[in-house]
């Protein structure tokens, strides 16, 4: 994958998509082959190490956002870098605030948000540190078509301005349409894949694997 790609992981229940996002967030340890992140070789690297690496190189969105009730959006934007011990790059932070258009939602509670705006602060979240790599599990899974557009928008935005690789797990042959490139998965091996496409060219080659 290619740093500024964004590629999209499709596949039917139990093809295997969940175990390549824990791969290549370095949770788990493939049992054959290697992932490289950052020109590393995760597999060699020692716990510590591979901390370290998601600190630095990896940004995560969930499904279901993940934020912590008690902090605002800003702090919960900011956590990965207080993690870390690390000070924001404030023109790079007031940039961010701004695309993800979060300016006057900075100061609220994830309770006093919706759910696109929750969104929102979580792809912040897994920007603010500058990765090389984006990994986003059906992040728009939970969100109505109209938002979930909106944040796709963002998404694609995002990979070709600040040039990190993003890799997308979704259901959603529409949401797949912004992909660079589609994986299709099943039984835990890539069995095709498409260029940028359509959702018809999608979901036929969806209904093939599934066949």
């Amino acid at each position: 994958m290619q740093p500024g790609e964004l590629v999209a992981v499709m596949g039917p229940s139990g093809s295997g998509k969940s175990t390549l996002m824990h791969i290549l967030a370095a949770l788990d340890k493939p049992t054959s082959g290697h992932v490289a992140i950052a020109g590393q070789d995760v597999g060699s690297l020692s716990d510590a190490d591979v901390t370290m690496l998601r600190r630095q190189h990896i940004g995560f969105v969930f499904q279901f956002y993940n934020l912590l009730p008690m902090l605002t959006a800003e702090e919960n934007v900011l956590l990965p870098l207080s993690i870390a011990g690390k000070k924001p790059d404030s023109g790079f932070f007031e940039e961010l605030v701004g695309r993800v258009g979060l300016k006057e939602r900075r100061k609220h509670r994830p309770s006093e948000l919706s759910g696109g705006q929750q969104q929102r602060v979580a792809i912040a979240r897994a920007l603010v540190s500058k990765p090389t790599v984006v990994l986003a599990d059906e992040p728009t899974g939970n969100l109505d078509s109209t938002t979930g557009n909106e944040i796709l928008a963002l998404l694609r935005s995002a990979s070709e301005e600040y040039g990190q690789t993003t890799v997308m797990v979704t259901h959603d042959a529409s949401a797949a349409t912004i992909a660079d490139r589609i994986l299709f998965l099943a039984d835990g091996l890539i069995v095709d894949e498409l260029k940028r496409s359509e959702p018809a060219e999608i979901l036929a080659a969806m209904n093939r694997i599934s066949a």
